[in-house]
């Protein structure tokens, strides 16, 4: 039987997505008016079709039963949890790496108390939650034991929680997790899936606690060896879809989940640029969209001889796009300049002569 995907696009910001969908000329994302769309992609493994959503009825009856069931949960509002307001896009994720080899801020912040220290700027700079993490995961990296591991962030999550900073806990191992909830984590942030460590689920499941379900195809150290699908895009999204069942089958019931498709975790460059380029596919599934762009290898790949140390620019370009295709949360290092980049671009929406053109944006 063929399968049909909803993918919406040719988004609208600020004041005209709320004078169109006060006009009922586009729909809200999320129930939130400041970001709308008007125009569906239906996509199959053969095909697709963009359409406006006026046009919707006129779909055979199969087809249009399964756009519009999508489309409940792509509109419906979102709530809030663990300090993440989807009343606005995007919450911010701040990153802080207290490893000795992370791919790009490795030994900075894991000595002494500039962990800490790092996370308060972070919060100060406009992090709605910290993603903090003891292992590095990054292409080729190796495992860490537990006891490492635990000793890297135990005290940095101690002192953060006596600051009632919410925090995400980065991490593959079900220990880490147990040990990390008493300190206050509000967020599980396993970037294998819960595959890694089978009792991780369990952990899951016990508190009840708000969850990531990240994608990676093999592992850190095989995860960049020849990625092959036969669709990035589908094939992920179909991968979401069983874990959301696998995990509704354990007797998880509740709603506080992230979907986060992996970027550069076993993609290459044509995979990644197909998940960004398309990444608002997966806010047919209902949960919100994390993704992980900043500083990543793709940048890279792009810009050349232009590549940097942080890769700030193409971390801010990528964002600014993922904006515009209503991402819910983004994950950066350069949390202030992110934000400033994300304040100018949102200002510059709001200019009438700007407005015509938005359509154009998607």
């Amino acid at each position: 039987m063929k399968k049909y995907y909803t993918r919406v696009c040719n988004f609208y910001y600020g004041d005209k997505s709320k004078s169109l969908v006060k006009k009922k000329k586009s729909l809200p994302l999320n129930g939130n008016t400041k970001i709308s769309f008007d125009h569906i992609e239906i996509i199959s493994r053969k095909k697709s079709k963009l359409i406006h959503i006026k046009d919707i009825n006129k779909l055979p009856l199969k087809i249009k039963k399964k756009i519009k069931k999508d489309l409940v949960k792509i509109t419906q509002k979102k709530k809030n949890f663990s300090g993440l307001n989807f009343n606005k896009v995007p919450n911010i994720m701040g990153i802080l790496n207290l490893t000795p080899d992370s791919f790009s801020d490795g030994g900075k912040y894991n000595k002494k108390n500039l962990g800490y220290f790092h996370a308060i700027n972070l919060q100060k700079s406009g992090s709605d939650i910290i993603d903090i993490g003891g292992e590095s995961t990054s292409p080729g990296s190796k495992k860490v034991n537990i006891k490492n591991e635990w000793d890297r962030i135990k005290n940095t999550l101690n002192k953060l929680n006596k600051k009632k900073i919410p925090i995400s806990l980065d991490t593959r191992k079900s220990l880490i997790m147990a040990k990390g909830l008493k300190l206050g984590v509000k967020i599980i942030n396993d970037i294998s899936g819960f595959k890694f460590d089978n009792q991780s689920i369990n952990i899951i499941k016990k508190h009840n606690i708000p969850f990531v379900i990240n994608h990676i195809q093999g592992n850190p150290l095989t995860m960049q060896k020849n990625p092959n699908y036969k669709n990035v895009l589908l094939d992920i999204y179909d991968y979401f879809e069983n874990q959301i069942e696998f995990i509704r089958s354990l007797g998880i019931k509740h709603d506080n989940i992230i979907l986060d498709p992996g970027i550069g975790f076993g993609k290459n460059l044509k995979h990644n640029i197909t998940l960004i380029s398309k990444i608002s596919i997966f806010h047919s599934l209902g949960f919100p969209v994390l993704l992980g762009i900043s500083r990543k290898r793709f940048i890279k790949n792009i810009s050349g001889k232009n590549d940097s140390s942080e890769r700030l620019g193409g971390t801010l370009g990528s964002s600014l796009f993922a904006l515009m295709q209503g991402v819910q949360i983004l994950r950066v290092h350069n949390v202030n300049e992110v934000i400033q980049g994300i304040k100018v671009f949102k200002e510059l929406l709001q200019k009438k002569w700007l407005k015509n053109i938005l359509g154009l944006m998607a």
